[in-house]
């Protein structure tokens, strides 16, 4: 006799990603890149990309680490700070490369030596800040705000704020001034529950997932320098570029030269270009790369 039930539905991996602020854009665009459906809307919470076998959840980028730590989802996005304010356990998986901050106290520009001992501080993550001080042995009190603490010191309800700066100018603009080391340096990162226990099928699509992104992550950071090189040049040009792993070299067609290609760092390109020039390089052309698997 033929069965007539239905097999149950395959589980898709459940990811977290801020809906707004300054984590949203950069964090939908990197999973654009890693070939993933993006929505087209922000009223949309909930988007299931059948093909990649994952379901995207748009939470606030401060509930993304409760929803991971309780199970509701599988993985997340979420700054490294708001991730640590929230004291709930977790194993960073990978770190994204955006969204680069510190955690400071600031004061009033014109106070010579702000104290925290004793001090009200203002600030919008009081766990990361509670722990600082008993760390430091401080007795001061926390003043929890949910936003703009910048103008609390003004307002008279603090002496010291504690928050997450970027540029600084939103400080400056407030006429204050960072103190002190930082607490935190913090950036955005991917992250589970600790031990995370997937099935196979959606273990793999996670570790399909962490090399799209790895190899957009080395996209951004690296292109490809092609040139041309006579052959008593060679090994010098090698020197200036020895790519990522090595160059590639491929004789030209009736003549002592060789074609060089080579994957290499953004930073310094200009110069490296410059110095490949001088030892003898022409037709010297360099190419982003859109992505790639290291």
């Amino acid at each position: 006799m033929t069965s007539t039930g239905s097999s149950e539905p395959k589980r898709l991996l459940r990811i977290a990603l801020p809906n707004k602020g300054a984590l949203h854009e950069p964090a939908s665009a990197l999973f654009a890149e890693s070939g993933y459906v993006q929505r087209s809307s922000s009223k949309e919470l909930v988007l299931v990309d059948e093909a990649n076998e994952v379901e995207f959840f748009f939470l606030r980028p401060r509930d993304i680490a409760v929803y991971v730590g309780t199970g509701t989802v599988d993985v997340g996005i979420t700054g490294e700070d708001m991730l640590m304010d929230s004291g709930t356990p977790a194993d960073v998986l990978m770190r994204l490369g955006f969204a680069v901050s510190t955690f400071r106290f600031a004061a009033p520009r014109d106070v010579q030596d702000p104290q925290l001992e004793g001090a009200r501080i203002a600030t919008s993550y009081d766990r990361l800040v509670t722990d600082h001080l008993q760390a430091a042995g401080i007795s001061a009190e926390v003043v929890h705000l949910d936003g703009a603490v910048e103008s609390s010191i003004q307002l008279g309800i603090a002496d010291v704020i504690a928050d997450v700066v970027e540029t600084g100018s939103t400080l400056r603009a407030a006429g204050l001034a960072t103190f002190g080391d930082p607490i935190v340096r913090s950036e955005a990162v991917l992250f589970s529950r600790p031990g995370l226990d997937l099935d196979p099928a959606r273990a793999h699509t996670l570790e399909v997932l962490r090399r799209r992104i790895r190899g957009v992550l080395v996209a951004r950071e690296y292109v490809l320098l092609d040139f041309d090189i006579a052959a008593e040049n060679l090994d010098r040009a090698v020197e200036i570029t020895p790519g990522f792993e090595s160059p590639t070299v491929s004789p030209l067609h009736g003549r002592d030269w060789y074609a060089v290609r080579s994957m290499v760092s953004r930073r310094g390109l200009n110069a490296m270009m410059d110095e490949l020039y001088e030892a003898g390089a022409r037709a010297i052309l360099v190419t982003d790369i859109q992505a790639c698997r290291i």
